[in-house]
């Protein structure tokens, strides 16, 4: 099958798309919104997909079915751009029950599924680095089987609805009011002791501890999107408004990248962070301190050497490869200590395959992943749900684009919930990963119009 694909004009730009499309059932936003030279370099928008999947982790063999009834629908290819139709949505930490069984913490409204995979015939895709922007329509079923002339007619309909007005832009703000957290500072601090003395104990050498703080807010999900863009510009942006639930996300991790075409996988986990500071000098010296910390290198190196592990599963093992290792990537509210990791698939196994291998993310867990992930379900009193899982999409072709879904919140109803985490290691101090927890949250915090 070989998609309908017709360039259209750079502008307006994601988020002006969006709007115009906004009324449509399911609209989604991918968006780069930094960082165009490298991981921000694409945008997709879609809406009114042809299928819903909902996952259930204790039904993951018939997901797969499902999915891999509409995958290898597109040849694999090297032409951009690389998503042109197929799986957008959310995949929840708590999916990872399907691939190792693992107790999980109770759930309630923010984590009521293991997350939804939409089927979309077209999406809208621009190249930020070129700038340019292309109407990608595969006239596919919900079975996978493409029809040319729907193909064209799907296309003529998003090209007609870009030419509309947009609707209004969200407007009048309130003050995101703070109902419930699930740690304070003195049970926070008491849960990462906890963790030291399992690493003490040699139990595990890291685990990624997180807090949920939840808000009543009347805003608009666009409203509180375009707040925290402007905030906390992220190669990873995205927002899902579904009825169930909506994902406002500025996430700059990339979990997976898969190019079908070739076979290549990259991973770059994100560990280690400082907060931004105003004054120069001083901006200066976090990002110093962050990139000869000790503490965040042993912790970013071992969560590299997790990720290797995972990749070995599924890959040819001479094809794994640290090309970076502890490099300093400075964003618009924090500092980070970024890796990257590479390989290549080997013969027989596809995207599902790699997600089997490698879900949820190593810099999300720790390390060993599975007791440290046990041990986090005992010390966490809420589900995650979305949060630490993963957002983005899975190609007809068998490509596949996933962030972690950190920095993000959910919405249901008039409730948002929150999360921030951190590492813990044996030099971890209490105040101090509490603290880190509150630097991750302020910027989702503010769009909210709260504080940590």
């Amino acid at each position: 099958m070989i998609p309908v694909v017709r360039e259209v004009p750079y502008g307006p730009g994601p988020v002006e798309a969006y709007r115009r499309l906004r009324h449509l059932p399911h609209p989604v936003l991918l968006e780069g919104a930094a960082d165009a030279a490298d991981l921000g370099r694409w945008s997709y928008c879609s809406a009114d997909p042809i299928d819903v999947l909902v996952l259930d982790a204790a039904h993951w063999p018939t997901h797969c079915a499902r999915l891999r009834e509409t995958l290898r629908q597109q040849s694999p290819t090297h032409a951009s751009p690389p998503f042109r139709g197929g799986w957008i949505g959310w995949l929840g930490y708590e999916l990872g029950r399907a691939f190792d069984a693992q107790p999980t913490a109770p759930r309630d409204a923010f984590a009521a599924t293991d997350g939804r995979l939409h089927l979309h015939d077209w999406v809208l895709a621009w190249d930020h680095l070129e700038r340019r922007c292309w109407i990608c329509s595969t006239g596919i079923d919900r079975h996978g089987v493409a029809d040319t002339d729907r193909a064209i007619r799907r296309a003529a309909m998003v090209r007609d609805l870009l030419a509309n007005d947009p609707t209004p832009a969200p407007s009048g703000r309130t003050i995101g009011r703070p109902l419930h957290r699930t740690h304070e500072r003195a049970t926070y601090e008491a849960a990462v002791a906890r963790l030291i003395e399992y690493v003490r104990a040699g139990d595990i050498f890291q685990a990624n501890l997180s807090q949920r703080i939840v808000l009543e807010t009347g805003d608009d999900p666009l409203g509180i999107y375009l707040d925290l863009r402007d905030r906390a510009p992220a190669s990873h942006a995205a927002l899902l408004e579904w009825p169930d639930l909506a994902l406002v996300s500025a996430s700059p991790e990339c979990f997976l990248r898969l190019d079908a075409a070739s076979g290549v996988v990259e991973s770059r986990p994100v560990k280690g962070t400082r907060p931004r500071a105003a004054d120069p000098a001083r901006d200066v010296s976090l990002a110093t301190q962050l990139s000869t910390s000790a503490k965040d290198r042993a912790e970013n190196v071992m969560i590299v050497d997790l990720v290797r592990n995972d990749l070995h599963r599924v890959a040819d093992p001479a094809s794994v490869a640290v090309p970076v290792l502890c490099r300093l990537d400075t964003h618009a509210t924090v500092h980070h200590l970024v890796s990257i990791v590479t390989a290549t698939l080997a013969p027989g196994h596809d995207a599902l395959d790699l997600l089997a291998a490698t879900f949820p993310a190593g810099s999300i867990t720790g390390a060993p992943k599975l007791r440290a992930m046990a041990i986090l379900a005992e010390l966490e009193p809420v589900a995650r749900g979305a949060y630490c899982g993963a957002i983005g999409w899975i190609g007809l072709d068998g490509s596949m684009g996933l962030s972690v879904a950190i920095r993000t919140m959910a919405i249901h109803g008039s409730r948002v919930a929150v999360h921030a985490g951190g590492g813990i290691t044996l030099l971890s101090d209490p105040a101090d990963e509490y603290q880190e927890t509150l630097d991750k949250a302020a910027a989702l915090l503010a769009a909210l119009g709260a504080a940590p």
